[in-house]
């Protein structure tokens, strides 16, 4: 009896202080998880008219195909709009259509995802992209930091499908038509400049399906891709709301303008503190724009590794 006892004592002991005891295993506190997102996303959010193509997507072969001036047309969209207290981008859906209607020309989907090949690029874009996620895995290592590019735009959805460089972006938000039985367009979904900003919280609360409302409030330890993330790029007066609410919230910003036009937007965008930089729209690598949107992204890389590098801390204090 004495000797089990003594058996029974000593064992106890063992698990108590023996490393990799059973006792010490129960004993010791599990590590908590962080349930945060681990936030080593890079959005990089684009418009497109003049941002990322020379025109509006619709003097390419839309207007043509109608025989209509574009200029006569932008004209009559501004005066319409006014004259009825009109949205100024549904007065131009709507107009399209009716200018199409008194053609007698029809307007289905399949044609206008057809129109998207024939938009133009500023040089380099096409490249840009794969480009931008090589730069990024070269700079980050194996830290897991990647990038996902945005497409912001009032432009049609439709003709924007159509383009080479639609499979490029991780989501698109455009304006859209609905087609109903007899291929009729209306108006589906219209980009506003300040709707814009909708869609930039959407790719911040990782809420980007439409069906989901983004009006819940999200603490933003919980929201995968902080502002703080974003670079976005534009063109003009249309994007001064993305860029004040990116700016605001520690994002960044670039304004573009066509490489043979005026810069003096740019210059009174970066003068307000609306961006943190402004180039000419050329994409190719050395240019103005490749260099400058190359430093935001070495900044972004370092703060998310500062991030990581914090929160490894915590998880072991």
């Amino acid at each position: 009896m004495v000797e089990q006892e003594s058996r029974f004592k000593s064992r106890g002991v063992r698990n108590k202080s023996g490393a990799g005891g059973r006792l010490a295993e129960r004993e010791s506190p599990a590590p908590k998880k962080d349930p945060s997102p681990d936030k080593k996303i890079i959005a990089l959010v684009y418009d497109f008219d003049g941002t990322l193509s020379p025109k509006p997507m619709q003097e390419y072969a839309f207007l043509p195909k109608l025989g209509i001036d574009p200029k006569a047309f932008w004209d009559e969209c501004s005066r319409v709009s006014k004259a009825e207290r009109a949205d100024a981008l549904i007065t131009y859906m709507h107009l399209l259509y009716k200018k199409a209607k008194e053609k007698g020309v029809r307007i289905d989907r399949a044609d206008l995802v057809a129109q998207g090949k024939q938009v133009d690029l500023y040089p380099g874009v096409t490249a840009w992209f794969d480009a931008m996620h090589a730069y990024v895995k070269k700079r980050a290592g194996d830290s897991g930091i990647t990038v996902k590019h945005y497409l912001i735009s009032s432009g049609l959805t439709e003709i924007i499908e159509g383009t080479k460089i639609y499979p490029h972006f991780a989501n698109v938000f455009a304006s859209e038509y609905w087609f109903d039985a007899y291929d009729l367009p209306f108006p589906k979904r219209v980009i506003s400049d300040t709707g814009k900003t909708q869609f930039l919280f959407r790719i911040n609360k990782g809420l980007e399906d439409l069906s989901q409302s983004i009006n819940a409030h999200m603490s933003e330890a919980l929201r995968p891709i902080p502002f703080s993330n974003f670079i976005y790029f534009g063109d003009g007066d249309t994007d001064v709301p993305s860029m004040a609410l990116l700016k605001k919230n520690g994002g960044q910003a670039i304004a573009v303008h066509g490489p043979d036009e005026s810069d003096a937007k740019c210059v009174e965008l970066f003068k307000a503190g609306r961006c943190d930089f402004y180039a000419a729209a050329d994409y190719r690598k050395g240019s103005d724009l490749w260099k400058r949107t190359c430093l935001l992204l070495d900044r972004i890389i370092a703060d998310v590794m500062v991030r990581e590098e914090v929160r490894g801390l915590r998880g072991n204090a």
